[in-house]
């Protein structure tokens, strides 16, 4: 043991307990716990007055104490309790007030409650955000005492290990189903640490391979929906005198201010689900019934892809490995929110990667963390845009670039001229098919002859549920469905439009309607697919490959019309075309095609 600690000890400061103390100061205390000298305590004094810096601090740089032994002084000095952990009798229920992972981070161990008064050792009681944050979360008052850090962090990994609060996931999910879910006012609230509630609703949503987990507070209840396969499914009903322990749970793993419940925040957390490790993103918001939040899970296994998982057709494979291969150029994704753009570039971003090329990104923000690829992050509020982004990034001598968004003419501009000067640009842009992104490029004053020279294809996709394998069935759609995807009945009809059928082949295409009606598949229900009938997502694909006439074409400015109608002359397959053939060939449904793929 250092001298210090060994002088300290046979100080004054070694009461086992002091519960008050006549204030003399650090500098004084240590003096008659002979840590320093007078003539130490007198420079130490003056160099505090000349540079300001905390007396504390000062102690430890000019005299030589250790941390520790400078917070023994401060306790004596504030008169704060001291506890012997070693010997004290920790009480179970103190210990289900505070979650593991809170006691670990901060250095506390709860030791007894009484009323609505809770009693813990800190290694460093002066931490006041700590005890209000603890206050908060628990709703009692903190009595807080002094330990030394060792003894604490023994203390806490003997009383917690084992306990409920840290037991096994698997166990905690099944207490939680009978305990905590789906209960009513008053009915077996207590006793189960809301820790567990929590970890067993982040793993039943991990194994239902959901995306997003919502919790939402309502009048009388908690609301727990899962977003599975792209539609929301409710889970579960939580009491809600558990909405703010579940809440405040949330947030501390997330590392947000759980003092703070007025505004929207955001927070990332790791979670370890059977050995393997996941991301969550966490979003909260302000509702009149208490904070709603979102957690989406991000796992790179499901985002990054072999290219023939995507679902391209075989056809409309080639012609996009035959894009991404080229030296330079702009490859963009178009497609709403949440139709897979992020999975077909990142997949793309690995299919493409090699040791010789210098891969780097300008995303907002940065989901998912790619071996080798050199990743960044938007900062406006630093200055850093995409525009501002990529032009530094320009400097930065790379092969291909991927720009998470193109949401101005700015963007686009560099952009495109990174691609005039041998790079390779991936990009996405907010359009409900591939055509429409041209005009929406020339709305943002984008040069029409640099746009058509440069843009080597534009993607448009959406993701569409897959039948469940353990229920699938034939059936029969009814005419009118048919009659709404019938653009495979345009060949055989052999007519121009889709609704314009007349009545001297109405009786012929009818009957073509029902021999094509038994080709088709759904999925009846049950247990593997949670009675939906899908179980995981598929994308459907339109390819705009820009050939030397569209470039034309593009470059004076012509109607999305006129383009699109050369683009299927010259062989591309739309959205709903490549959708109809899956549906076709018994991988999802025609309601679903109708639903993420049609278009008045």
């Amino acid at each position: 043991m250092a001298a210090s600690e060994e002088a300290l000890k046979r100080s004054p400061l070694a009461k086992e307990t002091q519960t008050s103390s006549t204030r003399k100061g650090l500098g004084r205390l240590a003096v008659e716990a002979r840590l320093i000298t007078d003539e130490q305590l007198e420079k130490t004094v003056r160099e505090q007055r000349r540079t300001g810096k905390p007396l504390p601090n000062l102690l430890q740089e000019l005299c030589g104490l250790s941390p520790e032994t400078v917070r023994h002084l401060m306790v004596e000095d504030a008169g704060i309790e001291r506890v012997d952990v070693d010997h004290v009798k920790v009480d179970s229920e103190a210990l289900k007030k505070v979650p593991s992972q809170f006691a670990f981070q901060h250095k506390l161990l709860p030791i007894s409650l009484s009323e609505n008064r809770l009693t813990v050792a800190m290694a460093n009681p002066f931490e006041l955000a700590i005890l209000d944050q603890l206050q908060f979360m628990t709703r009692l008052y903190i009595d807080a005492r002094y330990a030394p850090e060792s003894k604490v962090m023994e203390a806490i990994e003997r009383y917690y290990r084992g306990s409920a609060d840290s037991s096994s996931v698997k166990g905690g999910e099944r207490e939680t189903r009978g305990r905590y879910v789906d209960v009513e006012e008053g009915e077996g609230t207590e006793g189960l640490p809301v820790v567990r509630l929590v970890d067993a609703l982040l793993s039943r949503a991990i194994r239902e391979e959901a995306t997003d987990i919502h919790v939402e507070p309502e009048e009388k209840n908690v609301k727990v929906r899962f977003r599975v396969d792209g539609m929301l499914h409710a889970r579960l009903t939580i009491n809600k005198a558990l909405q703010p322990a579940v809440i405040t749970r949330i947030k501390i793993m997330a590392n947000m201010d759980i003092s703070e419940n007025r505004v929207p925040q955001d927070g990332r957390l790791s979670f370890s689900s059977d050995g393997k490790a996941y991301d969550l993103r966490i979003s909260s918001f302000p509702t009149i019934h208490g904070e709603k939040v979102v957690l989406r899970v991000l796992d790179k296994q499901r985002v990054i892809l072999g290219l023939e998982q995507l679902g391209f057709s075989p056809s409309a494979l080639i012609i996009f490995e035959k894009s991404v291969k080229r030296p330079h150029g702009i490859i963009l994704v178009t497609g709403p929110t949440g139709s897979g753009k992020t999975t077909t570039l990142y997949s793309t971003l690995a299919y493409v990667n090699s040791a010789e090329k210098n891969i780097m990104t300008l995303e907002d923000p940065v989901e998912y963390e790619v071996p080798h690829i050199h990743q960044s992050q938007i900062n406006p509020k630093a200055g850093l845009t995409f525009a501002s982004g990529l032009r530094a990034m320009l400097r930065q001598d790379p092969d291909i670039i991927f720009v998470g968004e193109m949401r101005d003419g700015e963007t686009v501009d560099v952009a495109i001229r990174a691609a005039l000067t041998g790079h390779l640009v991936f990009s996405t842009l907010h359009t409900n098919d591939a055509v429409e992104a041209i005009p929406r490029l020339l709305d943002m004053e984008v040069n029409p002859s640099l746009m058509a020279s440069t843009f080597a294809a534009i993607v448009g996709q959406r993701l569409v549920r897959k039948i469940c394998p353990h229920c699938k069935e034939e059936f029969a759609p009814d005419k009118s469905l048919l009659h709404l995807v019938g653009l495979s009945l345009e060949k055989q009809a052999g007519h121009s439009g889709i609704f314009e059928m007349n009545v001297d082949y109405e009786q012929e295409v009818d009957s073509t309607l029902e021999r094509q009606a038994a080709a088709f598949y759904r999925g009846k229900g049950c247990v593997h697919c949670f009675e939906t009938g899908y179980r995981g997502r598929l994308g459907i694909f339109e390819i705009l490959p820009v050939s030397p006439a569209l470039t034309q074409m593009i470059a004076q400015r012509a109607p999305a019309q006129v383009i699109l109608g050369k683009a299927r002359e010259e062989g591309m397959t739309t959205m709903m075309e490549d959708g109809v053939e899956k549906a076709r060939q018994g991988i999802t449904t025609l309601d679903e095609v109708v639903r993420v793929a049609y278009t008045v």
